[in-house]
């Protein structure tokens, strides 16, 4: 989803607090269309993404989005029974490249994002980091485009990789939402996902999923990679035909699924959805429901538990009570909005 700019300057986010003892998070691979852990046990992922470190840095006033990304946030996302949470990332503020203010960027924004993985894993959680925001060449990266970047993203997903391997209780989600091709669920645009390059709908050098992935094996990390799809990530239909080669084949596929998508019905997701994860895992990063539809989002939600894939919700930002902003919370402490509430409601009845 594209984020929306907050509406006024918020104070910037305090540095993550360490926790004393460390949680006992087993590492995390790819065994057939399952993630396993180390003791082979499938492990089903349900979560949330916190936004805000894709976009307060470039924007010049912090780091994340809300009051601390401390031990009080991780306690109120752990009280709705997850296990995972997605952190969006920015190319620029990583890379320190661009105009992204020193206080904000390269080592400093770096140690913020180590400090918050940290955090979440101490307390039992996978971290799903994801390359949110980018732009080619010199432009600023403010915003979403149509594909990741030759100039930055693999460069990018190398010192990701370098920074997190050894770690593999940390997923590595190479771009967020695809849509090359004028969005199109085409040849074309599955071409381009896998190969970059000069593609339609791109006005820049593109770089394909092949190349990030060799990007992050090139450092010999063996994280989980996961990759979503075109059409905003909503389309899988062509994912097991153009699937980026993997030595390790420690792959995963992603999906976005919302109500306003093209695909939101029980016969599409069978039939967009169905093949893929019969081979490989599935992880939807991002789900909602802006008319806050309890009926649909419980159909997709239970689709998606009877086929045992792992899904996070978008999004845990205190942007208003409106279902239309698809805030899942109210306040920090974890009060549900109505949309939140479905979700709330929805994991604490599964077994």
């Amino acid at each position: 989803m594209p984020t929306p700019a907050p509406t006024s300057v918020p104070t910037p986010t305090p540095a993550p607090t360490a926790t004393p003892a460390p949680g006992a998070l087993s590492p995390l691979h790819v065994q057939g269309n399952k993630l396993v852990n180390a003791s082979g046990q499938t492990v089903v992922l349900h979560g949330v993404n916190h936004s805000g470190t894709e976009y307060a840095c470039v924007q010049g006033w912090g780091m994340g989005d809300g009051p601390t990304y401390d031990q009080s946030v991780v306690t109120a996302i752990k009280s709705w029974r997850t296990n995972a949470v997605r952190v969006p990332l920015n190319e620029d503020c990583w890379l320190a490249i661009n105009g992204v203010p020193a206080a904000y960027s390269g080592a400093t924004y770096q140690q913020f994002i180590k400090n918050w993985v940290t955090l979440l894993n101490n307390n039992g959680i996978y971290a799903i980091l994801e390359l949110k925001w980018t732009a080619p060449g010199g432009t600023p990266a403010t915003g979403q485009v149509p594909m990741p970047d030759i100039d930055h993203s693999p460069t990018f997903w190398s010192q990701v990789a370098n920074a997190y391997k050894g770690n593999n209780a940390v997923i590595f989600e190479l771009f967020n939402e695809p849509f090359p091709d004028n969005q199109q669920n085409s040849t074309a645009a599955w071409t381009c996902w896998r190969d970059g390059g000069t593609c339609s709908g791109v006005s820049f050098q593109a770089a394909g999923m092949q190349s990030l992935v060799n990007a992050v094996r090139g450092t010999g990390a063996t994280n989980v990679v996961a990759l979503g799809g075109v059409s905003y990530a909503n389309a899988l239909y062509q994912w097991l035909a153009y699937k980026p080669n993997d030595p390790l084949n420690n792959m995963a596929a992603v999906w976005h699924v919302y109500n306003f998508n093209i695909c939101n019905t029980v016969s599409c997701y069978n039939a967009n959805a169905g093949p893929v994860l019969a081979q490989v895992p599935v992880i939807v990063t991002e789900t909602g429901a802006d008319t806050c539809d309890a009926t649909w989002w419980n159909t997709y939600l239970s689709w998606l538990d009877t086929s045992g894939v792992s899904y996070l919700a978008w999004v845990w930002n205190t942007w208003g009570a409106s279902c239309t902003t698809l805030s899942l919370i109210n306040d920090y402490a974890g009060t549900p909005t109505q949309m939140g509430q479905i979700y709330k409601t929805h994991l604490g009845g599964l077994p």
